[in-house]
């Protein structure tokens, strides 16, 4: 019987239906890990087709062709070589399944359901999966693993069940999707069962950008004593060995990595980039174009796209009209110098003057109002948009949360773009973390350190510029109230009654949650981005166009 395991968590970043691409990676593991001396190689929750595969995994083919790379994978560790533990999609007896194998001697040793199908917020696996039995722990090299599947260690049933049954050691594939403080529930959650368990726990989690979900890793390892042993990288692909060995009957992690989680304001950051750069490089795209405004959305997107891409794949235009400030063009030519992307100033008032003059006669005897507002910043689309069809480059918009809540971004104009980094970013986080990212750059970001936005942008009242003197405050309430009303009303549910109670007007309270309505339409035609915070426009929000509801609390 085996009292000593050399095992490797293989934190991996799949690329979505890529099933040979993601293949040849848990063999490239395998193989790193066979130079380490490791016995078993774990990889993530359907690491074959990558997570979460949505209605990918509806069609046959895809999931006939995930079994036989299965089966090809399971014949390859006839070698002698470690063990595999991976995770894919499995048809069996009519039913479709998350699975977890265990692939050693050139064969599939066993097979485990995912039990705890998770429906909720952006997750919808009721919809393509069938929910398996409670799992009976595997047996391997006289070892008993319990192999639940991620949900399946956020409730009692599996993880109990398989402590009942005689499991020496958990083994969870995951993927568990960033959000902010998600580590601290992680470890909260996991070490309320340890207690009531006493088994060892080896938490192997995807990384990477996957449409609007990020994927942060941070894998590691837990002792009987729920207490970590072993902690993996954030944001990064990490193959990890630990050594573990049976003393008095127990399992003990003896030596493993460790490496120390970072604030939320860094791993913010670190996600937005990782998002955005996967979705570009995962997508295909030679880079990104933007249009630089002087802003400090503007300013802070463009960074994310140096940080992200580098220097040399990141295209800025600052496209000025007759509104345009000297300080913003001043503030824009700043930023480029330092990031030192590549940079082009295109006027619109020629063809601003065009529209108008094509318009005159159907606008005649009208006032002058946002229509024209908006004919400026749907001029800059396009002329971004052309710019895109003509050199490949996605067009990355700029716009941050707290103006897509309430409809202050233009549809067909400054909303027009293939990736928003900034989309769940409030406006008064995008001013915290431009502060931060000014004092702070971590490893693996491909941008400068030092300060790489302009204190100038950071420090001036935000303005969309389509008139003279315009300031966003001229018709949204400041900032920190309005985003305080906004995480009340969108992440929270606040009643409007509780939100007055928290001091705010009830005349802005009503007007900022009829916007918020309103504006549904705007965002069911958004472009995806990164998913930060608890309840994101996207995936976890998923209210009707047609809605004339409005909460009546006094």
């Amino acid at each position: 019987m085996t009292q000593d395991l050399r095992i490797v968590s293989a934190q991996l970043n799949p690329v979505m239906g890529a099933l040979s691409v993601n293949a040849d990676k848990i063999r490239a593991a395998r193989a790193d890990a066979a130079g380490q001396g490791a016995d078993l190689v774990i990889c993530t929750e359907l690491g074959l087709v990558g997570y979460p595969p949505e209605d990918l995994v509806v069609k046959p083919a895809l999931v006939r062709d995930c079994m036989e790379l299965a089966e090809q994978l399971a014949a390859e560790t006839k070698d002698g070589g470690p063990a595999l533990i991976i995770g894919t999609p499995w048809l069996d007896a009519g039913k479709l399944y998350n699975a977890v194998l265990l692939l050693d001697e050139g064969k599939i040793l066993a097979r485990r359901y995912k039990v705890e199908l998770p429906n909720y917020r952006v997750f919808d696996e009721k919809r393509v999966f069938s929910a398996g039995p409670v799992p009976e722990p595997v047996q391997w090299r006289g070892i008993s693993l319990g192999l639940p599947i991620c949900e399946d260690i956020w409730f009692d049933r599996v993880p109990m069940a398989l402590a009942e049954q005689g499991a020496e050691i958990l083994i969870c594939i995951n993927g568990s999707p960033y959000r902010k403080d998600i580590h601290k529930l992680r470890f909260s959650t996991f070490q309320k069962w340890a207690a009531k368990t006493e088994i060892p726990l080896i938490f192997v989690n995807q990384v990477g950008g996957q449409d609007e979900l990020v994927f942060d890793g941070a894998s590691f390892s837990w002792g009987k004593d729920g207490k970590p042993k072993q902690q993996l990288p954030m944001f990064e692909e990490s193959i990890s060995l630990a050594h573990w060995q049976k003393k008095s009957g127990q399992w003990q992690c003896s030596q493993a990595e460790t490496c120390e989680q970072s604030d939320w304001m860094q791993n913010r950051w670190r996600a937005m980039v990782l998002g955005l750069a996967d979705y570009v490089n995962k997508n295909g795209f030679p880079g990104v174009v933007l249009g630089l405004s002087g802003g400090i959305d503007s300013a802070m997107a463009a960074v994310l796209a140096v940080d992200a891409l580098g220097p040399e794949r990141v295209w800025c235009v600052m496209m000025p009209s007759k509104h345009t400030s000297q300080e913003s063009l001043i503030d824009a030519e700043a930023s480029i110098q330092v990031l030192g992307c590549k940079f082009d100033t295109i006027s619109i008032e020629p063809s601003i003057d065009a529209l108008s003059d094509t318009l005159a006669p159907l606008f005649a005897g009208r006032a002058v109002d946002t229509t024209e507002e908006n004919l400026q910043s749907r001029t800059r689309a396009v002329i971004l948009m052309a710019l895109s069809n003509k050199f490949g480059h996605m067009l990355l918009t700029t716009g941050n949360k707290s103006e897509m809540a309430v409809g202050y971004a233009t549809l067909y104009g400054d909303m027009c773009g293939g990736y928003n980094a900034l989309k769940d970013v409030y406006k008064t986080d995008i001013f915290a973390l431009a502060n931060w990212r000014n004092q702070h750059c971590p490893d693996g970001l491909l941008g400068p350190s030092g300060m790489v936005i302009p204190q100038n942008v950071i420090d001036k009242p935000p303005s969309a510029e389509l008139r003279d003197d315009q300031k966003d405050e001229d018709s949204l309430p400041p900032y920190e109230q309005l985003d305080d009303m906004l995480f009340g009303l969108v992440e929270e549910d606040t009643d409007i009654a509780a939100l007055i109670a928290r001091g705010h007007s009830a005349e802005d309270v009503h007007r900022i949650e009829h916007l918020l309505y309103l504006a549904e339409y705007k965002r069911r035609q958004a472009p995806p981005g990164v998913k930060l915070g608890p309840r994101n426009f996207g995936r976890d929000r998923r209210y009707p166009i047609t809605n004339k509801y409005r909460d009546r609390g006094e």
